[in-house]
């Protein structure tokens, strides 16, 4: 019996597109890419007639590189003057009397990131701040249960959503929209687009910060707020097991791409304590977060225990930096959330600007 293997879907031709865009200069373009099923992909680039500068080299240059990219065979690099006017830019995304807005984001799920997103927000609102939490992740939402509000349901006022009220903060989920148990079956554009409203058609002001708990990964959701959401910063979540960090780094290497300031890694779960005996574990090793910190020149914004009284408190909707503010627990939050804030007056500089398409 002879077994035939199924040839390999061919790479993406957005990708290779989105990779090669970032290598031409100003005064050249990527026209198009395309991709057979050989893996051979095929490349218009278009220089502009009045600065030709460079032209052959650059073709050769991009050739190269398309050749290199992951799962492509070959490339053909077809060069031509005449480039096409540029489309023109639309609207900015534009967030008034919203002061910082700050990404906790992980590379994958199951690190406790909401419950961070949710404790930093808490903490930052309890020294005084006026302090917003959006739940961006479309397909699991969780900040409704974690803030008490699983049953209820945001009000309209003047063309605009009014955030739900916590623990302080002013808070939005997509969660408040549905039933808690139904899917949310959507293909990537119209997560995009519900992800830019719950920005753009919600009453944030006035806010000092708004935290964004991000959907987990680094896909086009992803994409979408590290690129046209003003972000001050982004907050990197991670447990201190290896494949937890393989994760995180891509994470952390999306925001540096897109310019984003990243203001510090945090070490969720590093360790278990009895509270019977004392006896320290630690059940996903330790320290891992803090070394990759050290890797990467990123600051190291702390370390939050694996303890059942987090949970049971994340669980019945009162985050423990609300319930237990003296607790060690809180204190560490308190703690991660007084370097993010001394992370952003460092930073120096205003959010990005990005465009919105």
């Amino acid at each position: 019996m002879v077994f035939s293997r199924k040839p390999a879907a061919p790479p993406d031709s957005d990708a290779l597109q989105r990779h090669l865009d970032a290598l031409v200069p100003e005064a050249a373009r990527i026209g198009s890419v395309h991709v057979n099923e050989r893996c051979s992909a095929l490349v218009t680039l278009e220089i502009d007639p009045a600065n030709p500068g460079h032209g052959e080299s650059l073709r050769q240059s991009i050739e190269a590189a398309a050749a290199a990219f992951p799962g492509i065979s070959g490339a053909s690099v077809i060069m031509t003057a005449e480039r096409k006017p540029a489309t023109p830019k639309p609207a900015r995304l534009e967030l008034p009397g919203v002061r910082h807005i700050i990404a906790v984001a992980s590379g994958k799920g199951g690190v406790g990131k909401s419950t961070v997103a949710a404790n930093l927000a808490v903490a930052l609102a309890a020294k005084g701040s006026k302090v917003g939490l959006l739940d961006a992740d479309i397909y699991g939402p969780s900040v409704p249960r974690l803030m008490g509000l699983a049953s209820a349901k945001p009000d309209q006022k003047d063309g605009k959503l009014q955030p739900l009220e916590a623990h302080g903060l002013k808070v939005m989920s997509m969660g408040f929209m549905v039933d808690e148990t139904a899917p949310m079956i959507w293909r990537g554009p119209m997560v995009q687009s519900a992800l830019l409203q719950l920005l753009r058609d919600v009453a944030w002001a006035p806010l000092d910060y708004l935290i964004i708990d991000m959907p987990p990964g680094t896909g086009d959701a992803q994409l979408t707020l590290a690129q046209k959401v003003p972000l001050s910063g982004a907050v990197i979540v991670s447990t201190p097991q290896d494949i937890a960090l393989i994760d995180a780094r891509k994470g952390l290497e999306m925001f540096i791409k897109v310019a984003v300031p990243v203001l510090g890694i945090v070490e969720n779960m590093s360790y278990y304590c009895c509270p019977g005996c004392g006896h320290r574990a630690d059940i996903f090793g330790h320290g891992g977060a803090r070394a990759e910190a050290e890797k990467t020149g990123v600051p190291f914004l702390g370390e939050i225990p694996l303890d059942p009284e987090v949970r049971q408190l994340s669980d019945a909707g009162c985050p423990i930096v609300a319930a237990k503010p003296e607790s060690p627990q809180a204190k560490g939050f308190f703690s991660i959330a007084h370097l993010v804030v001394a992370r952003l007056e460092e930073a120096g500089r205003p959010a990005p600007r990005i465009i919105i398409e």
